[in-house]
């Protein structure tokens, strides 16, 4: 469970690191285009293009990861219920049975 939590945070770090080199690549583009380098202007924003691409992919991975550890607490939860209710079941049944 614990391993699911933080593969989140880690895709979450990821998605924001993408983010800012996203931001990077844009900043690159329009100084390349203040310079006159379109070539080097087109560059930089494919690479800021990608990176917004994986960004939105972490994101994505982060949130199904979050769904998956979700599942599995419910899970746990039920299973914990459900143990508990069959010890309640017994200690009913048991009372049920000295009041007879």
């Amino acid at each position: 469970m614990f391993n699911l939590k933080f593969a989140v945070k880690d895709l979450e770090r990821q998605a924001k690191k993408s983010e800012k080199e996203e931001k990077a690549e844009i900043l690159k583009t329009k100084k390349a285009i203040q310079k006159g380098n379109t070539e080097v202007a087109r560059i930089h924003a494919e690479n800021a293009i990608r990176q917004k691409n994986q960004s939105l992919n972490y994101l994505r991975m982060s949130a199904r990861v979050d769904a998956v550890a979700s599942r599995v607490q419910t899970a746990l939860t039920t299973r914990q219920v459900t143990n508990s209710m069959a010890g309640v079941v017994k200690a009913m049944d048991a009372a049920m049975k000295g009041m007879n």
